[in-house]
């Protein structure tokens, strides 16, 4: 269905209530805590994308205030790796861990505030933006983190040998992106992160994702026990899916980042497939979690410009999505952290500048985590 037939909700005038929400629904609440959430909570930005072509950007006035934007132009300025203009884009999805607020009630922890990153995937959409390459970056890639400006104008010495989610904790959204730059050499033509909450209860709006597993997973850590088979999970099992290192697979954060990889299809299958473009409230309800579980760089901070962005990418089915790790070694003196295979992540970062696809010679023989083809979409 087209924007332009698609019903709109009704949007209240300046100093009107907004739009109540009914009292039915699928809106389930946290059941208990979660510490170590979020590996695939960037992925709710796939909802935004899909939402976005088909209507978000209309209902104006009540979402576009929902949308929290940073300004990374600005605070990189001008030392970046330059823009490769072959109709192609590169887009940073970062998953955020905030220690505060409704997030420190679903994650623990302390509430200090702080906040950390758990998940950052290169999303490059080819010419013509009917299919796209993801590139997960393992968080405990040790790697050589760069001197960087935050968005405060804060200024952060270089490091070495640390692992690469402390960028975020260090200088937040463009300490990362400068990061990413460094490490393979492309320019991040946009910027979108997604919280903990709004991931878990965006989830619960759409009704559950439908996946498929090939073995039991029994994980107590992330306390999400499911025997083999079909299961529809709610946002709280959702969380303790993407966050499972022990249940599956050989409890590495690398056998964390397939069943994610395998996660998002399913999610981006299920906002496609699920009936919410025949009924307003439902559209404006996702719409309205959506927004607000996003940040973006600037040039994306309205639901217009948003939705305009979006609509250019609806197109993409998980289908058309290639879905990789960087590759990395185990390191010899720590197993639980990572080594860039320079020579083949090289391969990985060519392709993508060159807007080709990835060759299977990039991941071949690579650190893995053995739980691919534990879940699938349903």
């Amino acid at each position: 269905m087209s924007a332009e037939s698609t019903p709109e909700p009704a949007i209240p005038e300046p100093g009107e209530t907004g739009p109540r929400r009914g009292g039915k629904g699928r809106r389930r609440k946290a059941r208990s805590s979660r510490r170590k959430a979020l590996l695939v909570t960037a992925w709710t930005a796939a909802g935004v994308v899909v939402l976005g072509g088909t209507g978000v950007g209309y209902v104006y006035f009540k979402l576009n205030g929902n949308i929290k934007s940073v300004d990374i132009n600005q605070a990189l300025g001008a030392d970046r790796p330059q823009k490769v203009d072959n109709g192609s884009e590169n887009i940073l999805v970062l998953g955020s861990d905030s220690r505060s607020g409704t997030n420190k009630k679903l994650g623990g922890g302390t509430d200090d505030g702080s906040a950390r990153s758990d998940t950052a995937m290169i999303v490059h959409v080819y010419e013509g933006h009917k299919k796209a390459s993801v590139v997960s970056i393992p968080r405990d890639t040790l790697i050589e983190r760069p001197k960087c400006t935050d968005t405060q104008g804060t200024a952060h010495p270089a490091a070495s040998g640390v692992m690469f989610n402390e960028a975020y904790s260090t200088g937040g959204a463009a300490c990362t992106v400068k990061t990413v730059e460094s490490l393979t050499g492309i320019r991040m033509d946009h910027y979108l992160e997604v919280d903990f909450a709004g991931f878990q209860k965006l989830i619960d709006d759409l009704g559950g994702v439908p996946v498929t597993t090939t073995k039991n997973i029994d994980d107590p850590q992330s306390h999400l026990k499911l025997k083999a088979g079909t299961h529809t999970l709610d946002g709280e099992q959702s969380l303790g899916l993407v966050r499972t290192r022990h249940g599956v697979g050989d409890g590495s954060d690398l056998g964390r980042i397939q069943l994610q990889q395998a996660f998002i299809k399913a999610l981006i299958d299920q906002v496609k497939d699920v009936g919410v473009f025949s009924s307003p409230r439902k559209l404006y309800d996702l719409a309205d979690t959506a927004t607000k579980a996003v940040t973006t760089d600037s040039d994306l901070g309205s639901v217009k410009r948003l939705a305009d962005f979006a609509n250019g990418l609806k197109g993409i089915g998980s289908s058309h999505m290639k879905m990789v790790t960087m590759p990395v070694q185990y390191d010899p003196a720590d197993l639980n952290r990572v080594l860039v295979q320079k020579s083949k992540a090289q391969q990985v970062w060519d392709a993508l500048k060159n807007d080709r696809p990835i060759p299977a010679s990039a991941t071949r023989g690579t650190a893995t985590g053995e739980a691919k083809g534990v879940v699938s979409a349903s």
